[in-house]
């Protein structure tokens, strides 16, 4: 706005009034597309209609409290449309801080997931989709593009149990095709230089089976800490994603490693890439039996209390999972009634998922707990 706008507001205040000077506004900041000035003008419009200060236009100051209401659907209005605005514009940092404010992030999610990925990304973006949290996945997605495995990983790991666990299932399936595709072009590339010609397998199990040489002399071929963490993630992985079979053939990979790669994992999955390859067999029906029996023994051996109680948790989770809800609830009565508010367990939502209210009954009752004996009793005699 130069010079001539403020002689113009001055004059057409004198011709017309506040009201005409205000819309005069209104048209000149939205013609030069100056959105911001455009929101609070919005607002100081509606303040003068309402008989209040205007010096701070978007400020719940000074408003009469039965026309509060109405101030803030004004305000709502106002900042959705000029979120709107903007992201016309292209600008997805100055929409979110709009629809931030109103609470209305789904215009954004929708912007940046339809954003094309490239090396070049704005660090804004980066902040609002992953650390900000309004679309996750994305922003991994972004982070990986711009500045590699090493950080996205050391990043999502920070964040990996505050997501949703569909925000979670999407990050972990994106590192588990990037660390799989990293590691089985560089399989390919030994396999070349040592054979003399390009190999004609393509997964990553198929590329190892028979070639022990590739682990010779403590040999590695992507980092093993990015490994190990990219694993970890994929135990959040539903059974019928094709990630599962990727984690699968990395636990391959990592089992032939040299013991000292091999980094030991927590209860139950001490023996690292053994463990999981167990759970993701029986997550995906593979030799199930067998491969829920590998926990079930650490349940049975002589680790201390607190090993059998995580052994359990992660059996249990294992157990919903795949329908066997039943094996879930006894594993959970007798191991991780002591530890439901250490491990975020609630065994009265297992009871409910089986509509075993007559097994909380029995625990609250041995467990002192009238309130729990209670809500069984009632709950059970709403089940049809």
């Amino acid at each position: 706005m130069n010079e001539d706008t403020y002689n113009e507001m001055n004059q057409l205040h004198e011709s017309g009034g506040a009201v005409a000077t205000v819309d005069q506004l209104i048209q000149t900041l939205r013609d030069d597309k100056n959105y911001d000035r455009l929101f609070d003008a919005l607002l100081l419009k509606k303040r003068l209609e309402m008989g209040v200060p205007v010096v701070r236009p978007t400020s719940f100051d000074n408003l009469p409290e039965d026309r509060r209401a109405e101030f803030e659907e004004h305000y709502v209005n106002a900042a959705r449309e000029i979120g709107s605005l903007h992201l016309e514009a292209g600008s997805i940092p100055r929409a979110w801080i709009y629809l931030r404010t109103i609470r209305e992030p789904e215009p954004i999610v929708a912007a940046i997931n339809a954003l094309e990925i490239s090396q070049d990304v704005d660090e804004e973006l980066v902040d609002i989709a992953l650390y900000q949290g309004v679309a996750p996945a994305k922003g991994l997605e972004m982070l990986l593009a711009s500045h590699g495995t090493c950080n996205s990983i050391t990043v999502l790991d920070q964040q990996f149990m505050q997501l949703e666990p569909q925000v979670r299932q999407e990050c972990a399936a994106l590192l588990a095709q990037t660390i799989y595709r990293d590691l089985t072009a560089t399989i390919k590339y030994e396999v070349e230089r040592k054979q003399g010609s390009a190999p004609t397998e393509e997964t990553l199990r198929e590329l190892i089976t028979g070639r022990e040489w590739l682990f010779a002399e403590d040999n590695y071929h992507i980092d093993v800490s990015h490994l190990h963490a990219v694993i970890r993630f994929c135990r959040s992985l539903d059974a019928d994603r094709d990630e599962v079979r990727l984690a699968t053939e990395l636990t391959e990979y990592g089992a032939q490693l040299s013991p000292q790669y091999r980094y030991a994992g927590d209860p139950p999955f001490e023996d690292y890439y053994t463990a999981h390859h167990h759970f993701f067999n029986a997550l995906t029906d593979t030799d199930r039996d067998a491969a829920l029996d590998y926990f079930r023994d650490q349940l049975a051996g002589d680790a201390p209390d607190s090993d059998k109680q995580l052994t359990a948790y992660h059996l249990v989770d294992l157990l919903r999972r795949i329908d066997r809800t039943e094996d879930a609830l006894d594993i959970a009565a007798k191991y991780l009634l002591s530890v439901e508010d250490q491990l975020e367990f609630s065994f009265a939502e297992l009871c409910a998922e089986t509509g075993r209210y007559d097994k909380l009954m029995e625990v609250s009752r041995a467990q002192h707990d009238p309130v729990g004996y209670a809500a069984a009793l009632v709950e059970q005699a709403r089940t049809p």
